[in-house]
């Protein structure tokens, strides 16, 4: 992960082989009005590029998460154009399923409509990986009508990999393990899973877990996202869509001046670092969401902290 390379001799990957991702992905969504209040004023490009300079080769998005998939479409093509990269540069991760905040449609319908969508906005053949999207808020059925549609497009090639992502970790495990015994039909298993804010400095579900997920449901890639509990650990204020309690929210903020004021120490890095040890030491894959070439700068010098130790 420390070795830069000159953008026109970036490593080609192998479409939709999941050995091959980076130990850090480029989450897109950080590029969305919860996160930034001007998404897009922000240098994505620049983002995109320095970051595969610097190795990682995913990115992982959203329709959810507004203008999110199109800001990384357009700044996708204009790199192609400008002959820094090639498709097979990187891997592109979205998702399905998840409309609004309290909009879901699982249909086959809408996955096949969805999917088309996301495969122009990033003006590719296929996409390498395609997530349902917080599958704890819709029906059981629902869950495997979807899941049913993506792997139809599997077949077709326009999806490499199918997976399911949420927040409880038990309920994704348990679903996985529904599809592994024969939910779908006979060994049609899941290819991974991506789970956020439980593998983390505040909570470390997701690693009690993870040799469970590999025995029992047969994936080959359990991913951990939003290390910083969306917003939560570090010295900014928390983003206002946080469910968590002011009272916790005060807390994190008390601690954060600690550990700036006495140990001049930022609450971000140190939770990056204790989530990159706790996750890339079981050979997972983390979702990093960064704003800025900084952020970027500074989660390299996490990760690389982390592997010199």
């Amino acid at each position: 992960m420390n070795t830069q390379t000159t953008s026109n001799t970036l490593p080609k990957v192998t479409p939709g082989n999941l050995s091959e991702i980076s130990p850090l992905i480029l989450g897109g969504a950080i590029f969305n009005t919860q996160y930034n209040d001007d998404p897009f004023g922000l240098e994505i490009k620049k983002l995109i590029l320095s970051s595969f300079e610097n190795g990682i080769n995913a990115i992982d998005t959203s329709p959810y998460y507004g203008p999110s998939e199109e800001l990384i479409g357009k700044a996708l093509n204009e790199l192609t154009d400008e002959g820094k990269i090639v498709r097979e540069n990187y891997f592109i991760c979205t998702k399905v399923g998840r409309i609004k905040l309290d909009d879901f449609d699982y249909s086959k319908e809408w996955v096949n409509k969805s999917i088309h969508r996301s495969l122009e906005r990033f003006k590719t053949a296929y996409l390498d990986v395609v997530f349902l999207h917080d599958v704890e808020f819709v029906k059981e059925d629902g869950i495997f009508e979807a899941l049913t549609e993506l792997f139809e497009l599997k077949k077709q090639g326009l999806v490499k990999n199918v997976g399911i992502s949420g927040y409880p970790v038990d309920f994704l495990y348990k679903t996985a393990r529904k599809v592994a015994n024969g939910a779908l039909g006979d060994s049609v298993k899941l290819d991974l899973v991506m789970n956020y804010s439980n593998g983390c400095l505040q909570n470390t579900i997701l690693a009690e877990y993870y040799d469970k997920f590999f025995k029992d449901t047969g994936i080959k890639l359990l991913n951990n996202a939003s290390i910083l509990s969306m917003s939560l650990l570090r010295s900014a204020e928390t983003r206002s869509f946080h469910p968590c309690s002011k009272a916790l929210k005060d807390d994190v903020s008390k601690l954060a001046k600690i550990l700036k004021d006495d140990y001049d120490t930022e609450l971000a890095e140190l939770a990056t670092r204790f989530a990159l040890r706790l996750w890339n030491g079981k050979k997972g894959k983390t979702v990093l969401g960064l704003s800025t070439l900084e952020e970027l700068d500074s989660a390299l010098l996490q990760y690389n902290f982390w592997v010199i130790i």
